[in-house]
């Protein structure tokens, strides 16, 4: 067995150590789209949702979904995560809301994963508030967009 990073020589299953990378300011930026109806966008920009503002749920969601990653990822480390941002922005001409989200440690590994479980926990909550009126809604397109700090430094997104 070809040996990786979540795997030991025996092939089993562990945890990653990181005890000895170095602590550097790390930061992932990630972006995520739902796809809905019209009339459905309207309601959440007009804020008559019947459920109250899908917006404000959906961000303080995907801020809790960050912190939370380490117990819904196996082999994850639980990370001090520093600051977390979401935007959500609606997108008449195409009918969707859009995602993106940046989460920064000072740490010894990544958030990108983090980063990821925010931004598609968010689009999550405003499929679950707003299925009543548009089950046809698609969550699309969740991708990291940018990360840096660490040992690889800066990767961006090409075309984005």
């Amino acid at each position: 067995m070809t040996y990786t990073p979540h795997f030991n020589q025996a092939g089993e299953a562990h945890m990653v150590d990181v005890g000895e990378k170095t602590i550097t300011q790390r930061t992932a930026v990630t972006e995520g789209f739902i796809q809905m109806s019209s009339a459905t966008l309207q309601s959440i920009i007009a804020s008559e949702h019947k459920k109250g503002d899908v917006l404000a749920i959906a961000r303080i969601a995907g801020i809790m979904a960050s912190k939370k990653t380490a117990d819904l990822i196996p082999l994850c480390h639980p990370l001090p995560i520093t600051h977390v941002e979401i935007k959500l922005n609606a997108d008449v001409e195409n009918s969707r809301v859009c995602c993106q989200t940046m989460v920064k440690t000072t740490g010894q590994t990544g958030v990108e994963i983090e980063a990821l479980c925010a931004t598609q926990i968010a689009l999550l909550t405003i499929y679950d508030m707003c299925k009543g009126v548009d089950r046809g809604m698609v969550i699309q397109s969740v991708q990291l967009l940018k990360k840096e700090g660490g040992k690889s430094g800066l990767w961006e997104r090409k075309n984005v």
